[in-house]
């Protein structure tokens, strides 16, 4: 099995002192010169005057632009401790089981827009990036990791199921290809009233944060569509709709 999250906007602020990162140490080391090169760039781009315009981000997050600058300085942390906010709370990964915690390690990724696939124990420092972004020397950000990302996920999938709660601007910087398709399954969520179904966005990152938690609890890991479909309905209203040559989504239907 193979969970794939998006990166959260909120990050813990860095501690005072510590070790920086090590682009060698991080997993899928073979994507250590993308890496390198997003992380050059972004620090470059975050020193110019229009830094805020370029990154796409509010004059209240100033602050966070500017700490990219030191980004080869700050301290590092733990994925899971650097990552905060709505998603995040809701898995609270300190609190799974030791299991829990070993098959996180084996499955989960979360698919950063400058460290790539992480996994809950890589160290990572905290930026402010958004797979959205287009970069002057670099451009699409998304298209860069499509471009380099399809070899690396595919050995980290295996012959494994593919979770998928991943945002559409993380979602479009990979997609599984050939078989693989049939054993993906997006995670969609709704809230529904009257007949109608509406997609919540702050209720949607909360529920992927619990779905995680609940497929790393689960006495046996899923390995089919079926098997986190059987899972999840033990804690939504699920329906399983088959998308074709996209794969699966999983609709988990939530109270308003």
């Amino acid at each position: 099995m193979l969970i794939l999250l998006p990166p959260s906007e909120s990050k813990a602020a860095p501690r005072r002192r510590g070790t920086p990162v090590d682009l060698a140490t991080l997993s899928a080391p073979e994507l250590a010169e993308t890496r390198e090169a997003i992380l050059t760039e972004l620090m470059k781009v975050s020193a110019e005057p229009d830094a805020a315009d370029v990154l796409g981000v509010s004059s209240g997050r100033l602050a966070e632009v500017r700490r990219n600058v030191d980004l080869d300085r700050l301290p590092r942390a733990p994925t899971m401790k650097v990552y905060a906010g709505v998603l995040y709370d809701a898995l609270d990964f300190a609190t799974l089981s030791a299991a829990a915690r070993r098959r996180a390690g084996r499955s989960l990724r979360v698919q950063s827009a400058l460290w790539g696939p992480v996994g809950p124990a890589d160290l990572i420092a905290p930026y402010r990036l958004s797979m959205a972004t287009t970069l002057p020397r670099l451009g699409s950000l998304a298209r860069l990791w499509r471009g380099v990302l399809d070899p690396v996920m595919a050995k980290l999938a295996g012959s494994g199921v593919i979770v998928d709660c991943r945002s559409a601007s993380y979602a479009a910087a990979w997609q599984p290809s050939g078989e693989a398709v049939r054993r993906s399954v997006s995670i969609r969520v709704f809230t529904e009233a009257a007949g109608r179904r509406t997609v919540v966005s702050h209720l949607a990152k909360h529920t992927r944060g619990l779905v995680a938690r609940a497929l790393l609890e689960a006495p046996r890991a899923p390995r089919t569509v079926a098997d986190v479909a059987t899972v999840l309905e033990q804690h939504w209203r699920a329906e399983l709709v088959d998308l074709g040559r996209r794969g699966f989504a999983l609709d988990l239907i939530e109270e308003p």
